[in-house]
């Protein structure tokens, strides 16, 4: 075999051909780290945020809120997102400036952090209940800012947060994220329980959209997605 040409000649069993099969990777993630942070200052508040995008659902979150805090907490630990956020804000004017400046530097954290948004799946979608309540949550990272949310909220305040605020927090992130999200809670009794769903529905779509796929390239028939 040697004299018409072969490189080599194995000895019977299969042990030589584990020195020519090149060794392959147990990762196939890139190596990229998709972190961003965001520092917003304004007269009303005072803000940084941070996301690691690939990381184990730690947050350290103090946005003055507490019921905020809870929920942003939410989408980390069920996103597996590490998320910094610290707000000084105007809370004796009363919450909007700080919830909604909150959500518009988170949201920017995240679509920085998505970068030039190739090889992820792009889709989520994830049911997630609370007990008696039931919300589900859909998202495509379309580079397109919209939102369409429906909690069916009956109380007028949640902890020290309005209601029509907690919505207006998740319109603010869909807009600097720059992704189409559509919340919705389908049943439920308890308000609490009605956003918390939502909020871990969140955290489980986004986890889903932002994932790895190798053979997405661009994720969009448009050949941009960015």
């Amino acid at each position: 075999l040697l004299s018409v040409g072969a490189i080599s000649v194995m000895k019977p069993g299969l042990s030589e051909l584990l020195d020519i099969i090149p060794s392959l990777s147990i990762s196939t993630l890139p190596s990229i780290k998709r972190f961003s942070e965001v520092k917003r200052q304004t007269k009303e508040t005072s803000i940084y945020a941070s996301v690691l995008l690939d990381g184990t659902g730690i947050s350290n979150i103090s946005t003055g809120l507490g019921f905020l805090d809870h929920m942003f907490s939410q989408l980390s630990k069920h996103g597996r997102f590490d998320i910094n956020l610290e707000c000084k804000g105007d809370l004796h004017i009363d919450d909007h400036h700080t919830a909604e400046d909150c959500a518009l530097a988170l949201g920017e954290a995240f679509d920085k952090a998505l970068g030039k948004r190739e090889g992820i799946t792009r889709f989520g979608l994830a049911v997630c209940p609370l007990d008696e309540a039931l919300s589900r949550v859909v998202i495509d990272i379309s580079s397109r800012p919209h939102s369409v949310i429906d909690l069916q909220l009956t109380r007028e305040m949640i902890g020290s947060i309005s209601s029509e605020m907690i919505i207006h927090v998740l319109q603010s992130f869909a807009s600097t994220s720059r992704i189409t999200l559509h919340v919705t809670n389908l049943y439920g009794v308890n308000n609490h329980h009605k956003v918390e769903s939502a909020f871990k529905a969140l955290g489980v779509a986004m986890r889903q959209a932002v994932s790895y796929d190798k053979t997405a390239g661009i994720p969009s028939t448009k050949g941009v997605l960015s």
